[in-house]
Order: structure tokens, then sequence, then C-alpha cells
């Protein structure tokens, strides 16, 4: 289990959530009955097929949540761990937990769940399991090859179809549906009991079974929160009328000279522009990274203005109109082109055509200070990239 919310809840406390949950699963588990071999060996002999609805449901329904909270920007699906997939380790583990899930009647968790209510079957499948992890962490040197083979990668099964989320989605619960019925004939023929059809059920589980398909088609066809964000955005930047809070190229040297510690200077162009040539003090966010969690608490403090600068003024114009959907720090927008600043301050200018204008003298001496301001400062401190913390966790 990971961090249920990163930096905000510390590990000791995530630790303590951990301990109450994992009380709360096992206690379901056992009332489940999967603390019974009986109950989760009739997966594999047909006449008890409860595992497999207990984990469809699940599965289903972590999918369909997940899908519905990232449409309206609840949850970044970027941030959760997919755990890479090595194939010969995924075949011959699956094997061999198979075999021993057939054998034994107990999975990992199932055989930690039985263990606790004291079953002694499932203490010797727990010894067994220390057992074979000792023997794994004794051979790993001679193993490490077969273990690392086929390296896939962090894959997504739908990014591997070439699928969206949506229509893997739909595909995976219509299975679930059709594993559901199919299931019910193999359990009454094992089980010898006539399948009757009762309409009552029927309506009741359809109405159930609709809603994750219905959920999914709602996140397919409604626009998502990016989609109206980005609707707005438009509209606001077609209105001639809307009030920018702009800033000039002279004001905005005047301010970093002498309160630089009240400002973000933002540069929305590549990483290759920015390295060539930027106003110092700047921070270089890519435009098209913008929305990144990484750059989060620059749009979400309280305490500097945010001021957004780049060669294509409409570019700037809509950085600084997302911003406000992405936090509720001060904004300005520079309204002048920066490759006409650059231009004028370019050192390779002679000194003859800078004496002829005061303005541009003035640009080329502040530009020369707001430098030596820059390495002075990159001594003691440097713009923090927040980390991306990714959750890793599940059952394996």
């Amino acid at each position: 289990m990971g961090p249920l919310v990163p930096e905000v809840i510390s590990n000791e406390f995530n630790l303590m959530i951990a301990f109450i949950i994992g009380i709360g699963f096992g206690y379901v588990l056992e009332q489940g009955g999967f603390s019974s071999t009986r109950k989760l060996a009739g997966l594999f002999y047909g006449y008890d097929f409860t595992v497999l609805r207990v984990f469809f449901t699940a599965g289903v329904t972590a999918m369909v949540g997940v899908l519905l909270l990232s449409h309206f920007n609840l949850l970044n699906i970027e941030l959760i761990y997919v755990n890479p997939t090595f194939l010969w380790s995924a075949l011959i583990g699956g094997g061999i937990m198979g075999a021993g899930f057939i054998i034994g009647g107990f999975c990992p968790g199932t055989s930690v769940c039985a263990a606790a209510a004291g079953r002694l079957d499932a203490m010797f499948f727990l010894g067994g399991s220390f057992l074979g992890i000792f023997a794994f962490t004794e051979l790993y040197p001679y193993l490490k090859d077969i273990y690392f083979a086929e390296s896939w990668g962090a894959v997504k099964i739908n990014v591997f179809l070439g699928l969206s989320k949506e229509v893997f989605a739909v595909i995976l619960t219509l299975v679930a549906i059709g594993a559901f019925v199919g299931v019910r004939f193999i359990e009454d023929r094992v089980n010898g009991k006539e399948t009757k059809f009762d309409s009552e059920k029927f309506k009741s589980r359809f109405a159930m079974a609709a809603v994750p398909v219905i959920v999914i088609l709602f996140t397919s066809i409604a626009p998502s929160a990016d989609e109206i964000i980005g609707n707005q955005v438009n509209a606001k930047l077609s209105n001639n009328n809307y009030n920018y809070n702009k800033i000039t190229v002279d004001n905005l040297i005047s301010e970093l000279l002498n309160k630089n510690n009240q400002y973000n200077l933002i540069d929305l162009r590549s990483k290759e522009e920015y390295k060539k040539s930027h106003i110092p003090l700047a921070i270089n966010i890519p435009f098209d990274q913008i929305k990144n969690y990484e750059w989060e608490n620059y749009f979400t403090q309280k305490f500097k203005t945010n001021i957004f600068y780049s060669d294509n003024v409409e570019e700037a114009k809509r950085a600084y109109l997302f911003a406000e959907y992405l936090g509720d720090a001060k904004r300005a927008l520079l309204t002048e082109p920066i490759s006409t600043y650059f231009a004028e301050v370019n050192p390779q200018k002679s000194n003859a055509a800078l004496n002829n204008d005061a303005v541009i003298n003035w640009r080329v001496e502040s530009h020369q200070e707001l430098i030596e301001k820059e390495k002075f400062l990159s001594k003691f401190s440097a713009p923090v990239k927040k980390k991306v913390l990714k959750i890793k966790g599940g059952c394996s």
C-alpha cells in the first residue's frame, strides 16, 4: 500500500491508516468466506466462483472510479504507478502461484487472513511462503537473468491493444458481465442444480450491470474538465475586451531589479530556447507542460505574482488564462514579444548604436545587472521543481 496523499500525510500516519484498513480488509475477506480453502479452490474445480466475482467486481469498480475521477481532474492517472512487465517472471511466477493456489487452497493474502483466524492449514501455507521467499533470495544470483528477461516496461493493456481507456473499460465490463452469467451455469451444472430464470433478480442485476457501462459512456461523451477549461480559455482569448493584468518590459526589469523576490517570471518557451537566451531570473516552464503536477506549487502559492512571457504573445495569454484554473496565485502578462527585447540587449550590438538610444542603453545595462544578480542568487537557491511521487502498491 502506498501513501494515500503523498507529501500531506506522513509515512508514520500512513502506516497507521494501512494497519486499520488492513484489519478491515481482513475482516471482510474472512466474512466473505475467503479464509476457507474450499471456497477459494472452488474456482478451479467449478463449484464456486466467488473469487472470480469478487475480483471482477473490484476491478471494474476501481476502473470506473479512476475513469470518472480523472475525467473531472480529481485524479491524475499519470501518477498511478504501473508495475513493469517482465514477461518470463510473470509467466513462471504466475504458474507457480496458480499451482500453489490449487494445491494449498490459498493465495498469499488469503493465507494471512486465514492464519489470523487461527486456521492451521493456512499457517503451514504461510510458512511455505516464507520458505519460498528465502529460497528465491538465496538463488537470486542464478535467477536474475530470467527474472529480468523480456522487460516490457510499464505496459497498459489498452495502450498495448491500441484502444482508448473508455473502449477498453467497456470491453472489460462486458467480459465481466458475460463471465458472471457463464459461471452461474457452470456452478449449477457442477453442483447438480437446475438453472432457473428469475425475472425480478434479472432486472435488479441488469440494472447493477448497466451502472458501470453508463458511467463509462458518460465519460466518453461528456466534455472533460480539461475540455471545459479549454473552451473557457478560448472564449476569453477571442474576447477583445478581456482585461489582462499587463506589464511592460521596462516595468518588469525595474521590478526584478528592486523586488525580484515578489515575482516568478515564467518563460514558456522550449528548454532549448530558454538555454539559448532568457530574461535573467526567469523559470522555464514550457507551455505544453504547464499543467503538469510538478509545477503545481507555482500556481497555488499566494505570495508571488506569476509573470508569463513567450515569443508568441497569444501563447503567453493562453498560459495566463490557464493559470486561473490551475491555482489562485496572482498573475501578470508581458505584453511585448520577447524576441524584440533579446535583439535590443544582444551584447553584439555596437556601443555607438547603444549610445544613440537611452532606453536601449538602459535595458542593456539593466540586463547585465540582472545576469549578475541571477548568478549571485543561484549560489543560495534555485527554483524548486516539485518532485513527482508515484504511489506503489497493490496485490502481487
